[in-house]
């Protein structure tokens, strides 16, 4: 895991790129190092060590004139390294290292034979490469210059200033010179009518241990985000199985305003079940908003429902880092494949109900993954995420749409994946824990942290403020004053309006309050249907 930034193109200052490489220092702290290649171009790394910690540093030379750069981790590395590439000579043991020799060995189309998260560019002369990992878990942005120099880099804040114009890499595609933009992940689950399969509780619990398994590989200590909700505590339960059968501690952390806030409690109750090494850390709301601006400046987003469910993580973060652990597996995913948020419950037929998880899943980037990604890595820490799983994509997003619509169990959201684990001979997880009703994080660690954020930004933000806001923000422009003020930080580290249109903004469907807070649904059990302020809704 680290920070990549590659500049391409004529009379490319090594040093300067090296100096903006340095924004993302927060990536890597392990290490940074510099490449200017034989044509003048330059791969820039900051190293997060996680695997072959001595001997992984990055840019890496492939057999011959290729080098590479590499953010993320290649589950398969392995079975690579000794099958289509055993003839191969490798100099380091890191996973990423195969990208560049399946580069040599297959050309352009060699991205399908990568098992893991990554954001990577090649270059071998001229020629180059640059690709991203099917869903974005891994962020790369990329911009031209005014000479038509092209920029790819981790977080958008190493190339801003610099270029004319620039976008997010998308998800699941490859870029060179000779081709453009080509996708190169396009899986069946994407066609809604394909979602035909039968229920399969066995293979569902089966491929998800394997997605655990695969997410452990690593050469430092691994632990648990453990929120208590149901997602964070299956993989928090499978990661304690697995690591028990080769006697290592698993180590989890949960966030709260207090220790009664609703996700502390549960997640108490998971760790003590479980049997890990339980972290329970405490943040004020005080100490939230102050940090709001330094944290949109690692977001990059403007985002409510992301600034909102970053600001714990980003606490936590840091604390988990403080102990000196760098890797945690995370639960993103799963409400989207399952339909677990609580305005699923609303989809108007089965059809809109798999359109919705496809469209939600395909987002993931510019939302859950975005987040989940600059708020751990503000502090130098990796998320992974089980849920994510190719395979496990392949099988849950094609089970028949009937089968995972709370309408079909009496409003019970993400039922399947509850009774997947649902094995009362050899538990999971506790009953009220397996069972209990989807909290969104922003919620879960406090109900008094979004109430006390939205009247803070309403006194920060005047009516007069709010009447301009189509002038001063014409793109997505701020409809409440928690999103005008959330937009004016973000614009002052990111005026362009290409960095404007990076951001989507996650709102819920099917119903009447579209805050993202899950207790704006009436099915919560805290409901507030009312809950953005009074002046809030009025200029809303």
């Amino acid at each position: 895991m680290c920070g990549i930034l590659a500049v391409i193109g004529k009379d490319v200052e090594a040093q300067k790129v090296q100096q903006l490489s340095k924004r993302m220092a927060h990536r890597g702290k392990d290490e940074s190092d510099m490449h200017v290649t034989e044509k003048g171009y330059v791969l820039c790394h900051e190293r997060l060590s996680i695997v072959d910690l001595k001997s992984g540093k990055q840019p890496i030379q492939g057999t011959n004139s290729a080098w590479m750069v590499h953010n993320g981790e290649i589950y398969n590395h392995e079975q690579l390294r000794n099958s289509v590439l055993a003839h191969h000579s490798f100099r380091t043991g890191s996973d990423s290292e195969v990208i560049v020799h399946l580069y040599e060995e297959f050309g352009y189309d060699f991205c399908d034979q990568l098992d893991g998260i990554f954001a990577f560019v090649v270059i071998d002369g001229d020629d180059f490469i640059a690709g991203r990992d099917p869903l974005g878990v891994k962020p790369l942005y990329y911009g031209k210059d005014s000479e038509g120099r092209l920029y790819f880099a981790s977080e958008m804040k190493a190339l801003a200033d610099q270029c004319e114009s620039f976008e997010a890499f998308p998800p699941g595609h490859y870029y060179t010179p000779k081709t453009g933009f080509v996708k190169y992940y396009q899986p069946k689950w994407e066609d809604e009518t394909l979602a035909v399969e039968k229920l399969d509780l066995k293979a569902i619990r089966e491929t998800l241990t394997e997605a655990v398994r695969k997410r452990l590989m690593s050469d430092v200590p691994v632990g648990v985000l453990l929120s208590g909700g149901l997602d964070s505590s299956l993989t928090s339960s499978i990661a304690a199985r697995l690591l028990k059968e080769t006697d290592k501690k698993l180590h989890s952390f949960s966030i709260g305003l207090d220790a009664a806030a609703p996700d502390a409690v549960a997640a108490r109750e998971v760790a003590k079940f479980l049997g890990t090494e339980h972290h329970e850390i405490h943040f004020t709301i005080e100490e939230g908003i102050q940090i709001l601006e330094k944290l949109i400046w690692h977001l990059e987003t403007y985002d409510v429902t992301s600034v909102r469910a970053s600001t714990p993580m980003y606490f936590l973060s840091k604390a988990i880092t403080d102990m000196g652990i760098k890797v945690v597996l995370s639960g993103e995913g799963s409400d989207e494949i399952f339909g677990g948020y609580l305005y699923f419950r609303n989809a108007p037929s089965v059809a809109d109900f798999q359109k919705e998880t496809i469209e939600r899943v395909q987002r993931l980037s510019t939302a859950d993954l975005l987040r989940a990604d600059k708020s751990t890595m503000a502090h130098g820490l990796e998320a992974r995420v089980p849920f994510l799983d190719k395979a496990f994509l392949e099988l849950a997003i094609k089970i028949q749409p009937e089968e995972k619509m709370p309408k079909t169990y009496d409003g019970i959201e993400k039922y399947i994946l509850r009774k997947a684990f649902d094995t009362p001979e050899q538990p999971y997880l506790p009953e009220s824990v397996l069972w209990r009703q989807k909290e969104q994080f922003s919620d879960g660690v406090g109900y008094n942290w979004i109430d006390t954020l939205i009247e803070y930004c309403s006194a920060e933000v005047t009516d007069e403020q709010m009447e301009k806001a189509s002038e001063l923000f014409p793109y997505n422009t701020p409809v409440t004053k928690e999103a005008y003020f959330y937009r004016t930080i973000f614009h002052k580290y990111f005026p362009q309006e290409s960095a404007a249109k990076t951001v989507r903004k996650w709102i819920p469907k099917w119903q009447t309050n579209q805050d993202p807070s899950g207790r704006a649904n009436a099915a919560h059990v805290q409901a507030d249907t009312t809950i953005a302020a009074p002046a809030e809704k009025a200029v809303a």
